[in-house]
């Protein structure tokens, strides 16, 4: 594996936290707890390795401009702005409800998830838009 395979992998990575992250939401509704811890952690860990590999790519390469003009500019920075505060701000909403989830504190579980999941879903979707766009489309 290549440093230039690394944006790819970081898409697929946030594609699996997606798909893992609405399993678990699914199971949290049909009462399938341990499915759904299981489901939520591997969504933590997949999340953690995205970071990582997010790092290294990002430390060896830098940043890659948006080629895009017109108003698809626009569309992409929208989302790329809501998507960098939005991932900055799930990383500790994250930790808690994992940590308030595992020590079964069910009702502080539930309160802070209600926040925590759907940004979290936004988070990881909006990642594998912006890598079509910035890497896919031109």
């Amino acid at each position: 594996m290549h440093i230039s395979d690394l944006p790819a992998l970081n898409a697929t990575l946030n594609a699996t936290s997606a798909c893992l992250l609405l399993a678990g939401y699914v199971f949290m509704k049909q009462r399938r707890i341990p499915a759904h811890r299981a489901c939520m952690i591997a969504a933590f860990t997949t999340s953690c390795l995205f970071l990582v590999s997010y790092l290294v790519y990002h430390a060896h390469v830098g940043s890659k401009p948006f080629p895009g003009h017109g108003p698809i500019r626009v569309v992409y920075f929208t989302i790329l702005i809501s998507h960098v505060l939005l991932a900055a701000t799930i990383v500790p909403l994250a930790l808690v409800t994992l940590r308030r989830g595992l020590r079964m504190e069910v009702a502080r579980h539930r309160r802070i998830a209600r926040w925590t999941w759907p940004l979290w879903m936004y988070v990881s979707v909006t990642g594998v838009v912006i890598y079509a766009m910035l890497y896919r489309m031109y």
